[in-house]
């Protein structure tokens, strides 16, 4: 007899079986710019269907005439569990599955120990922790077995860096939750990885609240501290999501990897 594997129509397996997103369905938040938006342009080229999320309008259109017919920008504030409950409606009538989740969305700012303000702790908390925590928990509505979510974190969540404890902390809280995420979702196949960039400026630096006079002095002192002597582009955070987000990484799962010129590592 010739024994056959079956699918439910649910799984995703027939999707996600192709090395690379050819007719998946992705989302990825805060793609207007930077990574995001350098894994949203990869995923489109791979012939996948793109949801961009961000808070700013204006970016966003700028961004969807850059991806093109395949791509889709809705406007949204991760913090704000009515906007990501818009996300996952929007994503539901248009397209009724979600196969790829790139939780790349997050803010940083410098503040020491002692000058830590209530709201401080609150904005990062509110957009790195719970508004991945809710983005994830959300799409899993959308999402068949065997699909794939990838977490964007930090190097900062092992390395200790000046000023920067409460959004390293936030980024060490997306390792804890993909840890315990794989387990919960055991039974569905779903895999949730990890990346963790290095230095890589984007127009998200602007609010670390540097002024323009210092920006190529924090660059230039990471890049020097990095054993490839650089920084990092978005294109080549890019590539690593893209790796997490195939079957190529199928047999990877629950791990953080570590896109930063080797910086974390010494």
């Amino acid at each position: 007899m010739d024994h056959q594997k079956t699918t439910s129509p649910t799984s995703a397996d027939d999707r996600i079986g192709s090395n690379r997103p050819a007719g998946k369905i992705a989302l990825v938040t805060g793609g207007s710019s930077g990574i995001g938006l350098a894994t949203a342009k990869l995923f489109v080229a791979e012939g996948a269907f793109v949801f961009i999320t961000g808070r700013r309008q204006e970016e966003l259109d700028v961004a969807s005439a850059a991806l093109g017919p395949n791509a889709m920008a809705i406007q949204g504030d991760i913090a704000r569990i009515p906007d990501i409950d818009r996300t996952i409606e929007m994503i539901r009538s248009r397209k009724g599955r979600l196969d790829i989740l790139f939780a790349n969305a997050g803010i940083g700012e410098f503040a020491p120990i002692g000058s830590i303000s209530e709201s401080h702790f609150d904005k990062t908390f509110g957009v790195n922790v719970k508004g991945t925590l809710f983005t994830v928990q959300k799409s899993l509505t959308l999402m068949p077995d065997g699909s794939s979510i990838v977490l964007n974190a930090s190097i900062t969540g092992v390395k200790g860096l000046p000023a920067f404890s409460v959004y390293a902390a936030s980024k060490a809280a997306l390792r804890a939750l993909a840890r315990g995420w794989i387990v919960d979702l055991k039974k569905r196949r779903i895999r949730v990885n990890v990346v963790s960039p290095g230095t890589v400026p984007t127009p998200g630096y602007d609010g670390l609240g540097l002024t323009p006079q210092e920006m190529p002095n924090f660059i230039k002192a990471a890049a020097d501290a990095t054993p490839l002597g650089r920084v990092g582009t978005p294109e080549e955070i890019a590539n690593a999501v893209l790796f997490l987000a195939s079957s190529e990484s199928s047999y990877v799962n629950g791990v953080e990897l570590f896109v930063d010129g080797g910086f974390a590592q010494i």
